[in-house]
């Protein structure tokens, strides 16, 4: 049986945000089933998980073929079985998986740097003058996307892949900083995406996880 690591709690800003909730949906869309193995901050620190995940987080999966850890690895490994996620033309692979990493590599570093100085520093006096070239930075990347996207509905071949899910997975983050006022299309894009069954019932399973949770001593 698949299994997915995923935490008991998190703070309201991260609920639905998690990186789990990629690696549900991917099975989702697989239609694959898979049970939850659920530990708390604690946990994370303890010597049998970071012998699973070396930097103490979340997810970590497994199934009969393999073990993983990092959200992207482990949407690919789930793709690479599953025709909805991933095409069988060995070039519209190779596609796919360039947009799966431009999605983490290329998009995702500037969208954390705006997103997580706002979450954790946003009070701090240096905050205003980094927060400006940051966000510059991130619209570059993301006026790029646009440029591509104009006149498609998805990344690759006019069908949703596992590129498109890890790439809207990190767009999601940016409508916390008013992102998608600024690119509309992205936005309609990012909707095409998250408005799928398959995502919809992954947030639900993650957003049942932390429903009634009780908050940890030291939050």
């Amino acid at each position: 049986m698949r299994e997915v690591t995923a935490y008991t709690w998190v703070p309201d800003f991260a609920q639905g945000f998690v990186k789990d909730l990629r690696v549900r949906w991917a099975l989702e869309e697989a239609g694959l089933p898979y049970t939850e193995r659920l530990i708390d901050h604690q946990q994370k620190l303890m010597p049998d998980h970071l012998a699973r995940q070396p930097f103490a987080q979340v997810p970590v999966y497994r199934d009969d073929r393999a073990e993983l850890f990092e959200s992207g690895a482990i949407v690919l490994h789930i793709a690479e079985g599953a025709p909805t996620l991933m095409p069988e033309d060995v070039a519209a692979r190779a596609r796919v998986m360039s947009w799966a990493f431009a999605a983490l590599n290329s998009v995702e570093p500037s969208v954390a740097n705006v997103m997580g100085t706002r979450l954790f520093n946003g009070e701090a006096p240096w905050a205003a003058g980094y927060l400006e070239s940051a966000r510059a930075m991130m619209d570059a990347r993301l006026k790029q996307l646009s440029r591509w996207l104009k006149g498609r509905n998805y990344l690759e071949a006019e069908r949703f892949t596992a590129a498109d899910l890890l790439m809207s997975s990190v767009l999601r983050e940016i409508e916390r900083d008013g992102g998608f006022d600024r690119f509309p299309d992205l936005a309609a894009y990012c909707e095409r995406c998250v408005s799928r069954p398959g995502f919809k019932r992954a947030l639900e399973a993650q957003l049942s996880v932390f429903a009634g949770a009780e908050v940890p001593a030291g939050f």
